[in-house]
């Protein structure tokens, strides 16, 4: 069971608030906000004024704004997951095709270019040669001949 008390509220007096009078009236607002703010010091934070405007701002918009800042970073985080995603399949593609293909091409252009020396070599080889000869420093052959002529 539950017990409801009623609470008459009493008017306290912070001596350090600087919203609080001296006065027991309600009505005696007309204390101006320059002399509010030169009983201020002037060394209030960044934090602290932020967090004074928690009570300026009415509790349905503060609502409203950390809902949108919350979907907001919810859709960040997962478009970066995603991206995060999409980086990681392509290079690990890259890596498991692109660098075997890499290799091949590399191993083929080395052997074409082996070739087009070698045939350079012959080439050089056979303008040295006397005509007729296949190789320099070798004899002469004649051309092969039948037995009986």
């Amino acid at each position: 069971m539950v017990k409801v008390e009623i609470v008459e509220e009493k008017e306290q007096h912070d001596p350090r608030s600087p919203y609080s009078s001296a006065s027991s009236s309600r009505t005696s607002s007309s204390v101006s906000l320059s002399s509010v703010g030169s009983e201020l010091d002037g060394e209030e934070s960044f934090y602290e004024r932020i967090v004074a405007l928690a009570d300026i701002v009415p509790p349905t918009t503060r609502q409203r704004i950390s809902d949108r800042l919350g979907k907001t970073a919810g859709f960040i985080k997962g478009t970066g997951r995603v991206f995060g995603n999409l980086v990681w399949i392509v290079t690990t593609s890259a890596l498991l095709v692109g660098l075997p293909l890499a290799l091949v091409l590399e191993d083929e252009a080395k052997i074409v270019q082996q070739e087009q020396e070698m045939l350079a070599q012959q080439q050089g080889a056979q303008m040295l040669a006397p005509p007729g000869s296949m190789y320099p420093g070798q004899p002469q052959q004649k051309g092969v001949t039948p037995p009986g002529f």
